[in-house]
C-alpha cells in the first residue's frame, strides 16, 4: 500500500538549514505529483512545494522561492525539501503528500488536490 514518512525535521536558529527526507513506497515515484505542506498552530494547511510528475519540474510558494529546494531521487523512493536561511515563520509540522500525475498546475499547491499523507515532521525555528 501507500505510505509516506518523513524525517528530518527538528529545532533550529533562524538563518540556519535543515533537510526534510519523505521515504515513499507502493507507487511509482515519478508518476506523480509529490508536495511538501505545512500547518502552524492555529492556521491552514498550506502548500510550500510541489514536485511535478514526469519531468519532475518544481513549484515553489512565494515565501519560500529562493529559500527551499524540492528534489527526488527515484531510485531511492525518497523526495528531499532542503529549507536554507530559515525564519520563525516557517515554524510548522511538514507533511509530504502526493496527487494524481492529472492536477492541473495552478492547482499543485493545494492540498485539497492531494489524496495521501505522510504523518509529518515538526519544524521548529526560534533563537
Amino acid at each position: 500500500q501507500v505510505q509516506l514518512v518523513e524525517s528530518g525535521g527538528g529545532w533550529v536558529q533562524p538563518g540556519g538549514s535543515l533537510r526534510l527526507s519523505c521515504v515513499t513506497s507502493g507507487f511509482t515515484l515519478d508518476y506523480r505529483n509529490i508536495g511538501w505542506f505545512r500547518q502552524a498552530p492555529g492556521k491552514e494547511r498550506e502548500g510550500v512545494s510541489c514536485i511535478r510528475s514526469g519531468l519532475g519540474t518544481t513549484y515553489y510558494t512565494d515565501s519560500v522561492k529562493g529559500r527551499f529546494i524540492a528534489s527526488r531521487d527515484n531510485a531511492k523512493n525518497t523526495v528531499y525539501l532542503q529549507m536554507n536561511s530559515l525564519k520563525p515563520e516557517d515554524t510548522a509540522v511538514y507533511y509530504c503528500a502526493i496527487a494524481p500525475a492529472g492536477v492541473r498546475v495552478a492547482r499543485l499547491l493545494l492540498p485539497s488536490e492531494y489524496n495521501y499523507w505522510g504523518q509529518g515532521t515538526q519544524v521548529t525555528v526560534s533563537s
